[in-house]
């Protein structure tokens, strides 16, 4: 019997960087290299995508984000 297992990879990483937009980066480029050395992410379990939000610990938007009141 065949079955699909839809999964979801959920972390938090932090970096020191100059802006919201470089820290995305960072964080997109390390989880590049990592796909492109374990080629059996795509091809055997499937992954179509990866994405991420940067945000400043305890601000307002994060808190939004995860629906919580200030």
């Amino acid at each position: 019997m065949e079955f699909k297992v839809h999964w979801i990879v959920d972390g938090i990483a932090v970096c020191e960087a100059e802006t919201a937009e470089q820290a995305e980066q960072m964080v997109q480029q390390r989880l590049q290299q990592w796909v492109l050395t374990d080629p059996s992410l795509i091809e055997e379990l499937g992954a179509k995508a990866i994405q991420g939000k940067a945000y400043i610990p305890g601000s307002a938007e994060a808190k939004a984000d995860l629906g919580e009141e200030e």
